[in-house]
């Protein structure tokens, strides 16, 4: 029988080769993609004298089934591996953040305190109450005997400042890891 002799069978064995893997364990999803890749490997061959193709075709499905099974076991060990050494507090890990770390986070926090201390005092002080103290915008507009809207115009201008002297940051940063200048990668 040849290879497409062989598909034919396997396409006419299709929902009896479902319930075998349904019997055998396998989920309809799972019994689907076993037969997704039996039906794969299929047209892939050519292969000629199989004497009984129902019970080639059952073995195929069988192996194909004990192969998911095999894959799937050792994924789960691997995942369950990396998640122990991912996960609790193991005693030889240092916490504390390396020093490069450190003095980032310490240039960042400049960064950003010295963008909120060039604002308005109103805004430093509407930008400080509503992300550093937590309290609602209403609340804030209540104190101050001003507007909701004109809060929240207060905040967008903080925020517009702060965002401004990030993108300067990140440019320069930017800028210096690469050789050309914008004008040179676009040819002008």
């Amino acid at each position: 029988m040849e290879s497409s002799g062989l598909l034919e069978a396997f396409l006419a064995l299709r929902a009896a080769l479902h319930r075998y893997l349904s019997l055998q364990g396998a989920s309809p999803d799972e019994a689907e993609d076993i037969l997704q890749e039996a039906g794969v490997k299929l047209a892939e061959k050519s292969l000629s004298s199989i004497e009984n193709p129902r019970a080639y075709l059952y073995r195929m499905v069988h192996n194909l089934f004990v192969l998911h099974r095999r894959t799937a076991s050792r994924r789960t060990r691997r995942d369950e591996a990396w998640a122990g050494v991912h996960s609790g507090d193991p005693p030889e890990m240092d916490e504390t953040p390396s020093a490069e770390t450190g003095l980032i986070a310490r240039e960042q926090l400049a960064i950003l305190q010295s963008a909120i201390s060039a604002l308005p005092e109103r805004t430093r002080t509407i930008f400080r109450r509503f992300r550093l103290d937590g309290v609602p915008q209403r609340q804030i507009a209540a104190e101050l005997g001003i507007s909701l809207s004109a809060v929240e115009k207060h905040l967008a201008k903080a925020y517009e400042a702060i965002a401004v002297r990030r993108r300067k940051i990140d440019g320069a940063a930017w800028g210096a890891r690469h050789l050309m200048s914008k004008e040179g990668r676009h040819g002008q």
